[in-house]
């Protein structure tokens, strides 16, 4: 049974799969009809202190910093298309292994030349974040789901979801934080550079 979530609601990571120390967070999306141009999602991680900022600029994951310095969080590749079903794209994360310092990892995904292409998160359709056992994804009980729905029509990046400690626990929180500013917008809010 998947766990549906709403925008803002969470879940311990320890109640739906007690043991759980790796989680993998999928996304996923499919392209509504457009012009023809290409329409490519990324999705990306950022490792985040109690302040709300990066632990440095090598703790943003992505198709080109497939890990942090940790190793804890892994992207497992990119997809360029969004064809297909179930995630386009993957990231896993080793809870035990990230630094004392991380209190959160936070889960993007944005549209890749979204101002030149003219494109929006209204012209995606079934974009959705779930979390499960990296080591069991046989588990359902382990399945959280958060279905991003209609809400950002004119974003072009998004705050999906976000693992964050709580005492000794993790819990996942379904965030839904749109950014009209690209992945530009999302970078600045956790103190990256962006480009």
């Amino acid at each position: 049974m998947t766990i549906n979530l709403s925008k803002g609601g969470n879940i311990s990571l320890a109640k739906v799969s007690p043991g759980l120390t790796r989680a993998s967070v999928g996304l996923g999306w499919n392209p509504r009809t457009t012009d023809g141009a290409p329409f490519d999602l990324d999705a990306s991680a950022v490792v985040v202190d109690t302040s709300g900022k990066a632990l440095s600029d090598a703790h943003f994951v992505f198709y080109n910093n497939t890990k942090d310095p940790s190793g804890a969080v892994v992207h497992l590749g990119d997809n360029r298309t969004g064809d297909g079903d179930g995630d386009d794209e993957t990231l896993t994360v080793a809870l035990g292994a990230l630094p004392a310092e991380a209190d959160r990892v936070v889960f993007v995904a944005s549209i890749d030349q979204a101002d030149t292409r003219r494109q929006t998160f209204g012209q995606v359709s079934d974009a959705y974040i779930r979390v499960f056992d990296a080591d069991d994804s046989a588990s359902i009980a382990a399945d959280a789901r958060f279905d991003l729905g209609e809400d950002a029509s004119t974003e072009t990046a998004l705050i999906f979801g976000e693992l964050y400690r709580h005492g000794s626990d993790w819990k996942f929180r379904a965030v839904g934080q749109g950014f009209s500013s690209g992945l530009a917008g999302v970078l600045t809010e956790f103190g990256l550079l962006a480009g």
